[in-house]
């Protein structure tokens, strides 16, 4: 069934909304006291703010706040031998599962969550982020009293807010801030896969991602036939009992196979959700219709306008954490609040290129070959083939700010230069940066802003684990990318969609800025005092808004990149 939404469909911006969240407080409370918040909980130097749950562990030990979704909850809930399962909270069952095995019962975890615990007894504070980071966890110590929160927004009150500037370079070069560091220089986040112990600030690993072949010599029919267990057995955990459920389909390979797999096993109704840009944009509704069709679910497009896209910025940064210069924010917020009309849980495909080997390793595969002749290191290499700012450095910062970077480490160097097979080595880095500090930050940050609750399968840490064992040549064979998954997924989908090349949705923010985003984009970055106007030459701004010399076709994207900082700093400073 097909539900076509023309372009008269608006949801209007309207004021900015921030998603309500809980913090905690260690250290000097004073302060907290004497405001107006909720403290649900205290102790002699920690508080607890919410309005939400917290728990307590059963023989009252430990205090647990958290976001926290477990896929496994009902394989948990039989090791901890607990048979009311409808009446006990995931925030619940990681209480007892502490209690009785302490940091050890991470491992057991499969989900998404970020978790602070208070033990009443050692006096230590454990902030803990899930080993994918599908959720975030920030904090700031400000004279001598830590402020942690899942949202960034709600530490506002609590910090400094001056740039670190080596966070806006990798912003510039990445369209998102990679690893720990946030925009803001005072402000940390924690690691996916790790804990942080206060006071002592020791930072334990409970995971980590490595290269780990196993079975070198077993064909890639055998390692197809293997993932499409796991993934049968990821989806069918990530289906919501006894209620719609829906799937964000682009009609690429990876959403498709989400599409069909959450189709065979889904007794409900499955809603799927496409866009496109109008009349004067090319889309891949062809390819999502064709997939709607085959799996018989309740498919509705959505067109948005070039308007929409620049009113709804503003909101869409509000509900990021750091900044994200992907022109897909808006189009996710859209999509899902699209989606909430019918459903309260959206799937996506997202993950499927960083886990097995997608196009988009492809650049430095090629630098990798040819490193020798162009004398091209992998760092620098690596950031071009992110195609946004990494070149134009030098001119777009203003020479003292670049001065003061030009000897700065790169997040990324450890990993590039690690001892394992270079397409893994590319993969891991696509997982453990992009996907944590840039996809599923977008993703969940952005379905969450539309009322939602968006779940990655395919960023699965069962299936991220599983990637890392497969041969990289069974990844990309040949010339043909992700060659394991389209085996694991070749009789559920058309042939037209396991054998059509990648391209990726393109939007059409070119045409955006050349067309219909002039005049409001000279206004906020040319502004002498704009947010960002201290750190960049506004003179190379000029030149890409005039598109001269756009051979590539690249001035678009990097404008959207700037607009987003420029904006998400403006709603970010009417939070403090």
């Amino acid at each position: 069934m097909f539900f076509k939404l023309g372009p008269n469909r608006q949801f209007p911006p309207g004021h900015l909304d921030l998603i309500p969240s809980w913090f905690v407080v260690y250290g000097n409370l004073d302060e907290i006291n004497k405001s107006r918040e909720k403290i649900i909980w205290q102790d002699r130097k920690i508080a607890f703010v919410s309005s939400e749950n917290f728990s307590v562990s059963p023989k009252q030990r430990f205090i647990i706040m958290g976001d926290i979704w477990l896929s496994n909850r009902w394989q948990l809930l039989e090791k901890l031998c607990l048979d009311n399962h409808t009446e006990i909270s995931d925030q619940q069952i990681v209480a007892q599962l502490w209690e009785k095995y302490n940091h050890q019962s991470l491992t057991m975890l499969l989900g998404m969550f970020n978790i602070v615990i208070w033990d009443r007894n050692q006096q230590e504070l454990y902030l803990i982020r899930d080993a994918i980071g599908k959720k975030n966890l920030y904090y700031t110590l400000d004279r001598g009293t830590y402020y942690i929160a899942p949202k960034l927004t709600t530490l506002a009150p609590y910090h400094y807010h001056q740039l670190d500037l080596i966070a806006l370079r990798d912003y510039l070069c990445c369209a998102f801030v990679p690893g720990t560091k946030t925009l803001w220089q005072n402000v940390q986040e924690i690691a996916q896969g790790t804990f942080l112990k206060i006071p002592s600030h020791e930072i334990t690993h409970y995971w980590q991602l490595k290269e780990n072949i196993i079975e070198p010599y077993q064909p890639l029919e055998w390692y197809g036939e293997k993932l499409r267990c796991l993934l049968e057995q990821v989806v069918k955990e990530y289906l919501p009992e006894n209620q719609p459920v829906g799937v964000f389909l682009s009609g690429g390979l990876d959403s498709s196979s989400i599409t069909a797999l959450t189709r065979k096993f889904h007794n409900s109704p499955v809603h799927t959700y496409s866009i496109h840009f109008g009349t004067e944009t090319p889309n891949e509704l062809e390819f999502s219709s064709l997939v709607a069709q085959h799996c018989q679910t309740e498919h509705h497009i959505l067109e948005i306008t070039f308007k929409q896209m620049w009113e709804l910025l503003p909101q869409t940064m509000l509900y990021l954490d750091n900044p994200i210069g992907d022109p897909l924010t808006v189009p996710n917020l859209l999509l899902g609040k699209l989606a909430r009309e019918n459903v309260q849980i959206i799937l996506n495909g997202e993950g499927g290129d960083p886990c097995f080997g997608g196009p988009k390793n492809q650049p430095m595969l090629i630098n990798s070959l040819y490193s020798r002749i162009n004398h091209q290191d992998s760092l620098k290499a690596y950031l071009i083939s992110f195609q946004k700012c990494a070149l134009d450095l030098p001119q777009l910062l203003k020479t003292e700010v670049w001065q003061t970077l030009v000897n700065q480490p790169c997040v990324f160097v450890d990993d590039l230069n690690a001892k394992i097979n270079y397409l893994n080595r590319l993969m891991i880095l696509n997982i453990k940066f992009k996907g944590a500090d840039h996809i599923l930050t977008k993703v969940n940050n952005l379905t969450q802003g539309a009322g939602l609750q968006g779940l990655s399968p395919l960023f699965d840490r069962r299936i991220v684990d599983f990637s890392m064992q497969i041969p990289p040549e069974y990844k990309l064979s040949g010339v043909e990318e992700k060659a394991v998954f389209k085996n694991a997924v070749s009789n559920i989908l058309p042939k037209e969609i396991i054998q059509r090349p990648k391209s990726g949705m393109m939007v059409p923010v070119q045409l955006g800025f050349r067309k219909y985003w002039q005049k409001q984009a000279r206004k906020l970055l040319l502004n002498k005092n704009g947010e960002i106007a201290n750190y960049i030459n506004q003179d190379i701004i000029r030149n890409w808004l005039d598109f001269q010399g756009d051979t590539w076709g690249r001035y678009g994207v990097k404008l959207w990149l700037l607009v987003s900082l420029e904006i998400w700093l403006q709603v970010n400073k009417s939070q403090r």
